[in-house]
């Protein structure tokens, strides 16, 4: 087989597995969020299990902190999300006539411009009810809160017996151990590390927002967790909705510090304290992570936006575990830096 026909058949291959992903969302979707909470999971569940809990009571006590944070993140989102989506016609109103607002005061400098055109090309009436539409995506996960909570039950009990089956079918047993280990070390490490980082920065926009007295605070730290897991794009989207409904609320001087905040506390955690917990294990080029942050939003939505570092990271492990690999493993990491 020629490498031309070779390549022909891989690239068949991928095609073919992308529409299979995208045609089965409704199942993946609830599959990957199971297993990477089941990642973050696990290391509590062997630490019990090692400090003399029985098995079923150290699954008992992970199970209910899964539930209780669940619960949480429902309750958070319900209230705020019911009450924002009420009034988001009326804050899409008000933007309009800030719109207008805008172009007045510039026609007064002398800037004069098409408010049907100025409404065309900037719209942020659209960008609030987008923000909306992607926290109603999320809400629609919660709502399949008990199958995913199976899942990650029987993923569990599954872990307990997992070393024991890899032992008695593979044929070298301590290699498949080792890489498995290394792609789900690797997981939890950036988990844990971006999870600390996201609910730092949750907590700081929160009371930031609160003391600014800025409309639905707690949603929009909750946003703004939410997108921290989105890599580069994430902490902007985050903050239009909060900057425009401090517009809207008819202050520009709120609406700018409003800003400021995000700024800060978005440099603060994303370039300063994160790096030096993360350091150079996540490994991947920014190029990879920005196309992997498309790929993955447009087969699974705003999940995929969200678990796009990960799935790529662990494409990545994946491949540098296999020699025949190895090279695309290489493109797909950052730049080894020059001596």
């Amino acid at each position: 087989m020629t490498p031309a026909v070779r390549f022909l058949l891989s690239l068949a291959a991928f095609v073919i597995i992308v529409a299979g992903m995208r045609a089965a969302e409704a199942l993946l979707i609830p599959f990957l969020l199971s297993l990477f909470i089941a990642v973050i999971a696990a290391p509590p569940l062997f630490y019990l299990k090692e400090k003399g809990l029985p098995s079923g009571v150290a699954m008992l006590i992970v199970v209910a902190m899964i539930v209780v944070i669940g619960l949480l993140i429902g309750w958070m989102i319900g209230g705020s999300l019911n009450d924002f989506t009420a009034n988001l016609p009326k804050y899409q109103e008000r933007l309009s006539v800030q719109g207008v607002k805008l172009a007045n005061w510039l026609a007064g400098w002398g800037l004069q411009l098409d408010q049907q055109m100025l409404k065309t090309i900037v719209n942020p009436g659209k960008a609030m009810a987008m923000v909306g539409q992607v926290i109603t995506g999320l809400g629609n996960v919660l709502a399949q809160a008990v199958l995913i909570l199976i899942t990650v039950i029987f993923m569990l009990i599954e872990a307990t017996a997992f070393q024991a089956k890899i032992h008695a079918i593979s044929h070298n047993p301590e290699a498949s151990l080792e890489r498995i280990e290394a792609i789900t070390s690797s997981i939890k490490r950036y988990m844990t590390i971006k999870t600390s980082t996201s609910l730092l920065t949750g907590v700081l926009i929160s009371l930031w927002l609160w003391l600014l007295d800025v409309d639905y605070p707690v949603l929009w730290g909750l946003v703004a967790f939410l997108f921290n897991y989105v890599p580069n794009l994430g902490s902007i989207i985050a903050a239009v909705p909060a900057v425009l409904l401090a517009l809207v609320q008819g202050d520009p001087q709120i609406a700018f510090w409003t800003a400021v905040g995000y700024l800060v506390v978005n440099n603060l955690v994303g370039n300063v304290i994160e790096p030096r917990f993360m350091g150079s294990g996540l490994g991947l080029s920014p190029l990879i992570v920005f196309v992997s942050l498309v790929f993955w939003g447009w087969i699974l939505g705003p999940v995929g936006m969200f678990l796009s570092v990960p799935l790529t990271m662990t494409l990545k492990i994946f491949l540098d575990s296999y020699e025949a690999s190895q090279g695309i493993g290489r493109l797909l990491g950052a730049a080894e830096p020059t001596k």
